[in-house]
């Protein structure tokens, strides 16, 4: 399922990650940071990669 504009910018108040498609996610802190965030696999070990804010 896709990400909305407004879910992202109602995310808050807890660590959490919100889940978009094929491994993409945004990293939510308490502190209101927000990072998007790239999980993949390598040599059979899946791994994040930070795409940045």
């Amino acid at each position: 399922m896709a990400l909305t504009e407004s879910a992202i910018r109602n995310a808050k108040a807890k660590p959490y990650k919100i889940d978009d498609e094929r491994g993409l996610f945004l990293r939510v802190t308490p502190s209101g940071g927000k990072w998007w965030c790239l999980k993949y696999r390598y040599a059979r070990k899946e791994k994040p990669l930070s795409l940045g804010v």
